[in-house]
């Protein structure tokens, strides 16, 4: 069955040859690839520890270039290991990227756009830590992995949408959120500053009382720190989810001190930045709908980046266990985000939207005898399982949708894809190496933007309805159509 899909669709790395020959437009659509054989994965086991942010834009690490948030212990993974500058997630919030790269299928193969389980339509299929377990490794979740609610699923203590049979062990981290003690202020929808701070997916500020233990991922850091004391020579999976920067902004007051207000320089601002961008492109979330002035977005950004600065702190922790137990050399350690974030830019803020900012993630894999690099190829989090699957020796499905990205540790020029894919559920990304073209609606009918990544990196210019760009804007639209097709050519129905 697995062969019948790849006659109708071809495996993944020569369906990306395809697209780029779409791409460039010398590929008619409608043409069937020729099939390939796979290689089989070369032997090299390791334990993996598989760290993840919530929210976490890659311009908020000072390993990205942040010249004002400080990430230490991130920037010593970077500095050891791979750092991929093009990565980028397959949906803008959380619930369907976690799904997605966890099973291994793109959130429309799977026609999850949501927040449950994989599980229901994955069915007997192994999710990436579950081929893992499958494989005689112990394999642990510590707090979101796969969608958990924040701050109510912190608060309760919950498993979220969790996947029990991907574990053979797991820990949630409670945490006060915006309740615990401390200074705090609502930001969204305040704008007179008389609204007391409360709950939910809002934009809250707390510089909260007492010590880093209070709150869910200081628990989450010790916890991991424990099971990594107990491993020994038992091959393991470890999966560490911290919930920070994510809503609200809480973190203990000491983490506020670098980061004044005061002092915060806001993304610059064009006039009439929205006046090209389609209706469905402006974010859920801006500066108008949410009602923050200068001052008060100012304060979202210096509690996002206190946020980070304890996230950084709990993430030294993690990889402080690991050399303390002599397992460094022994582990694969990759580091990402489920999407980005928009602090500001376009007047956007948090996730959602298809620009730069909320689909380009973070991803630093460090692992043990390759040398340290900075790779610019583009690469999608769909392509950590496969990844993952050959560097520790194991088999690598065939039904996988992700591509093996391990030739790029060793070569960082080394490139698999012309395309990243990506979706927010009322439209789609393709960022290639020089262009990003965004569409709205399965026919366009709710708009596109098509921006020039060299010569306008931030976004700005919508080239979609640019005469001169026409035969670029046709070549995109029959690449995402080529892809969607690829994407839901999946045979779910059918055994392996």
């Amino acid at each position: 069955m697995g062969a019948m899909r790849h006659a109708q669709g071809g495996p993944p790395g020569l369906i990306h040859s395809f697209l780029a020959a779409v791409l460039l437009g010398c590929v008619p659509v409608g043409c069937q690839p020729i099939v390939y054989s796979v290689p089989a994965p070369a032997t090299a086991p390791h334990n993996v520890l598989f760290i993840i942010s919530d929210d976490l834009t890659a311009t908020a690490l000072s390993c990205y270039g942040s010249d004002v948030c400080q990430t230490p212990n991130i920037d010593s993974l970077a500095a050891r290991g791979t750092r991929f500058t093009r990565a980028y997630c397959q949906a803008t919030y959380c619930g369907p990227s976690r799904a997605s790269f966890l099973s291994g299928y793109y959130p429309h193969a799977i026609e999850l756009l949501n927040y449950t389980s994989p599980r229901p339509q994955i069915g007997a299929r192994a999710t990436w830590p579950e081929h893992f377990k499958q494989a005689g490794y112990r394999t642990a979740r510590v707090s979101k992995i796969f969608h958990m609610g924040v701050p109510g699923g912190i608060e309760d203590g919950s498993d979220g949408a969790d996947d029990p049979q991907s574990w053979t062990e797991r820990f949630n981290s409670q945490g006060p959120e915006w309740k615990a003690a401390g200074e705090g202020e609502t930001l969204e929808g305040n704008p007179d500053g008389t609204k007391p701070v409360m709950g939910g997916n809002t934009f809250v500020v707390v510089q909260a009382e007492g010590d880093d233990s209070l709150h869910s991922d200081a628990k989450t850091a010790a916890k991991a720190a424990d099971l990594i004391g107990q491993m020994g020579d038992e091959p393991f999976f470890l999966a560490v989810g911290f919930v920070r920067p994510h809503v609200p902004f809480v973190a203990p007051a000491s983490y506020f001190g670098p980061y004044d207000h005061g002092a915060m320089e806001l993304p610059p601002k064009v006039s009439g930045d929205w006046e090209d961008i389609p209706l469905a492109g402006i974010n859920y979330k801006t500066s108008v709908n949410m009602q923050m002035d200068g001052i008060r977005q100012k304060k979202a950004m210096a509690g996002y980046f206190a946020s980070v600065a304890y996230m950084d702190a709990h993430v030294g922790k993690v990889l402080k266990a690991l050399d303390d137990c002599g397992l460094r050399d022994k582990t694969i350690v990759i580091f990402t985000s489920d999407h980005g974030y928009h602090l500001g830019e376009h007047d956007f803020w948090a996730k959602v939207s298809l620009h730069e900012e909320s689909t380009r993630v973070p991803l630093v894999i460090s692992m043990p005898g390759k040398a340290p690099a900075v790779c610019d190829s583009l690469t999608e989090l769909l392509d950590l399982y496969p990844t993952l699957a050959s560097l520790c020796g194991l088999p690598v499905p065939e039904r996988l949708q992700g591509i093996d990205i391990a030739a790029m540790l060793d070569d960082p020029s080394h490139e698999v894809r012309d395309a990243a894919f990506v979706v927010n559920g009322k439209g789609f990304s393709l960022r290639g190496r020089r262009w990003s073209f965004l569409q709205y609606g399965e026919d366009g009918s709710q708009g596109y933007e098509l921006f020039d990544m060299q010569s306008d990196p931030k976004q700005f210019e919508n080239l979609a309805e640019v005469p001169e760009h026409q035969a670029v804007m046709a070549r995109m639209k029959k690449a995402l159509q080529a892809k969607l097709a690829q994407v839901r050519n999946n045979d779910l129905d059918l055994a392996d």
